[in-house]
């Protein structure tokens, strides 16, 4: 835990060390603004409920995640600094946890940045708080696959626009795998399990179950089970370009 944590803050800091930090923390606060109180309609719903603010928290996610984690090991690779960290005496599970928890965190700060959101309707009416805080974890669980993903795909090329738009399509993929124009098309050739299956890897079916207000164990496994696969996927990644 002491190599993971040194990690941390070595990765976390040097979020805040360039203004690109501050930037996009104001760019995702904006937008996260806009498309809750204006595209979504908040004003003329009538209603003290935040449906609308995390409506848009994966299509957000899908162009505002990857451009945290495309840095991740792209960058390293390109400056050579990733041969400097990895002769460090920290295994590589301890120096991708690291920069992943540090990723993480940033996110979260950010969105945790939103809070005035959440003030704001408990003093318009009287919402539901659990729901919306069961919404706030599966956003930030939904962040943290995302996060996952772009890790392990920053891990497979030197150049952060590969690195961005190739997590940034896996990312789509997941999230629309559950759509009904997506799960149609396969319904016409595919078997009955391939269609279930492909529709149980969707973000959206399970960030909006959880968003309901219940956090259900089949939602926490999905994460959680998607997450680890990438991570490990990342340090066989990281050992094998540390090989060749």
């Amino acid at each position: 835990m002491r190599n993971i944590f040194a990690i941390f803050k070595r990765e976390f800091f040097s979020y805040f060390a360039t203004p690109v930090a501050y930037v996009f923390i104001v760019i995702f606060l904006a937008m996260m603004g806009s498309l809750a109180f204006y595209v979504g309609g908040f004003f003329s719903s009538n209603q003290a409920t935040l449906v609308s603010f995390f409506f848009y928290h994966p299509w957000l996610y899908l162009l505002l995640i990857p451009s945290i984690s495309m840095r991740l090991w792209a960058e390293e690779r390109k400056t050579g600094t990733v041969e400097l960290l990895l002769t460090l005496p920290v295994s590589t599970t301890e120096a991708v946890m690291g920069k992943y928890f540090a990723a993480w965190a940033f996110a979260g700060i950010a969105l945790s940045l939103t809070f005035p959101m959440w003030v704001t309707v408990n003093i318009l009416g009287n919402p539901d708080n659990g729901v919306i805080l069961a919404s706030y974890v599966g956003s930030l669980v939904m962040a943290g696959a995302f996060l996952a993903i772009g890790s392990c795909v920053s891990a497979l090329t030197k150049n952060q626009v590969i690195a961005f738009i190739v997590a940034a399509t896996i990312c789509f993929m997941f999230t629309m795998s559950g759509l009904e124009l997506v799960l149609n098309f396969f319904r016409l050739w595919a078997p009955d399990l391939l269609i279930e299956t492909i529709a149980s890897m969707s973000f959206l079916s399970h960030f909006r179950a959880i968003a309901k207000g219940v956090i259900d164990f089949r939602d926490v496994v999905f994460f959680g089970s998607l997450i680890s696969f990438f991570l490990f996927a990342n340090v066989v990644v990281i050992d094998a370009k540390k090989g060749a």
